[in-house]
């Protein structure tokens, strides 16, 4: 059964974001709010996590997974990131947007798109989730709280409990959220292109 932590939307509760933090680093699954939906989320070295989740959302393995990050010195970690591509994601961060880049060694290979060997990562400006980034010291792994055969996230966190009581280990309940689809921006050596539009407007691609 999972845990249910109420905490404010605008002025989260360090002391239960610090407790959720310790079940992501102990292999746990959170649900927990981003600036355009509810989300999963688990540690980035957590093979069984991941396939957990893989299993709850019914994933195939050409699903791209996504990395929640901290800031941009993160992202470069993570992201082979030239200075046109961090001028960009620095425009449009703190942001529902999805930026697709190639991987570097620091990501797993089995969280790699198989062909492209790209990852996406997010910088979102919801408080919780970014002092849970902040506080982690490490990206999250995440995907949209998408349950099979639905097209949006599950916007209740009481409807999660309802659906995935037994599946997760924490439930961060930050009220109602509705769920729109981040923006995603695919960034090659040959320039950006929004591949999906969605919540994030990014006018100097139009």
């Amino acid at each position: 059964m999972a845990q249910f932590f109420e905490i404010h939307p605008e002025t989260p509760q360090r002391r239960l974001i610090l407790r959720v933090v310790d079940i992501i680093r102990e292999g746990g699954i959170v649900a927990y709010p981003t600036d355009s939906s509810y989300a999963l989320a688990c540690h980035i070295g957590d093979k069984t996590a991941m396939d957990k989740i893989r299993r709850i959302r019914q994933l195939d393995d050409k699903h791209n997974f996504t990395l929640l990050c901290k800031d941009l010195a993160q992202v470069s970690n993570f992201t082979k990131i030239g200075n046109e591509a961090y001028r960009l994601i620095k425009a449009l961060t703190p942001g529902p947007f999805t930026f697709i880049l190639e991987a570097t060694r620091e990501v797993p290979r089995r969280l790699q798109h198989p062909k492209k060997k790209t990852i996406g990562i997010r910088i979102t400006e919801h408080p919780i989730a970014m002092l849970l980034a902040q506080e982690l010291e490490e990206p999250l792994l995440t995907s949209s709280l998408i349950l099979p055969g639905a097209t949006d996230a599950l916007t209740d966190p009481y409807d999660i409990k309802d659906a995935l009581d037994h599946e997760l280990d924490a439930i961060i309940d930050a009220g109602n959220i509705a769920s729109e689809q981040t923006t995603v921006i695919e960034i090659t050596a040959s320039g950006a292109a929004i591949i999906r539009q969605g919540k994030g407007i990014a006018s100097m691609l139009d």
